[in-house]
């Protein structure tokens, strides 16, 4: 009898692997490639025009790779439908948050909790009993229990952020494409995201875009390092704090 052997689940919940954006000859993406790990934080830095948020675009279906494949969770998902990738378990995070602002923060919540997300069962009372207590612990950890009530438009820039942290929280995705979280905010509300991150991590893996490098830092994570649609470094911070040709195109200089 032949003895049994475990497969070993991958541990991989995303890989690129060679993908390339053409926009009328234009290379937005160049055979760039990257994993991340289940659970994991990874953050995407480079200068404008890198190609970041196209990347992020190709993940979730907004934009068609000319060439490479998306492979989440073991499943090629290269170029399918925006809706197809979302279900399956993406979902992505704006620069500029997305809130609906004629709701309260909690109806917000609940709103991209229901799993049954036609209109006329999203709005309203009736919200499942695991639904509206998911909606609560997400209060609790995004920092808004208090602010509950409040109508979305009603709430500061940061807080919005949150929010829309929270929404893409809500939907119970296992990854989360963050783009520039902590744009607008002031230092206090950067540290403060930058913990809303690791407070996520194992029950989801993130990906954030960011060019805030202080940010960066205090997410403590890898780093990706983009440029021109090119895979350029990764690393730690220090890592790519110390790399000359990083420091030529990304962070201002090379060393001496």
């Amino acid at each position: 009898m032949n003895a049994y052997t475990p497969v070993t689940p991958d541990p991989y919940i995303l890989k690129l692997d060679g993908i390339t954006v053409d926009f009328d000859g234009f290379k937005a993406i160049d055979n760039f490639s990257m994993t991340l790990e289940r659970g994991q934080l990874r953050v995407l830095i480079g200068p404008n025009g890198a190609g970041k948020s196209t990347l992020c675009d190709t993940i979730i279906g907004r934009v068609q790779s000319a060439a490479g494949t998306v492979t989440f969770n073991g499943a090629d998902i290269t170029n399918l439908p925006e809706f197809e990738i979302v279900r399956r378990g993406i979902c992505r995070k704006f620069q500029t948050p997305g809130v609906l602002p004629s709701l309260t923060v909690r109806d917000n919540l609940l709103v991209s909790a229901r799993r049954d997300r036609r209109w006329w069962k999203g709005l309203g009372h009736g919200a499942k009993r695991e639904e509206a207590e998911k909606v609560e612990a997400l209060l609790d950890k995004i920092g808004l229990t208090e602010r509950a009530e409040t109508f979305a438009r009603d709430l500061a820039h940061g807080e919005k952020q949150w929010l829309e942290i929270g929404m893409v929280v809500a939907t119970g995705a296992e990854l989360l494409l963050l783009d520039e979280p902590t744009a607008g905010m002031g230092p206090n509300e950067t540290s403060k995201t930058a913990k809303l991150i690791h407070s996520l991590l194992g029950d989801h893996a993130v990906l954030v875009i960011d060019h805030d490098m202080a940010f960066v830092e205090e997410l403590g994570a890898k780093v990706t390092v983009m440029h021109q649609g090119k895979f350029l470094k990764q690393g730690s911070v220090a890592d790519v704090r110390a790399d000359p040709e990083v420091a030529a195109v990304y962070l201002g200089r090379a060393k001496e």
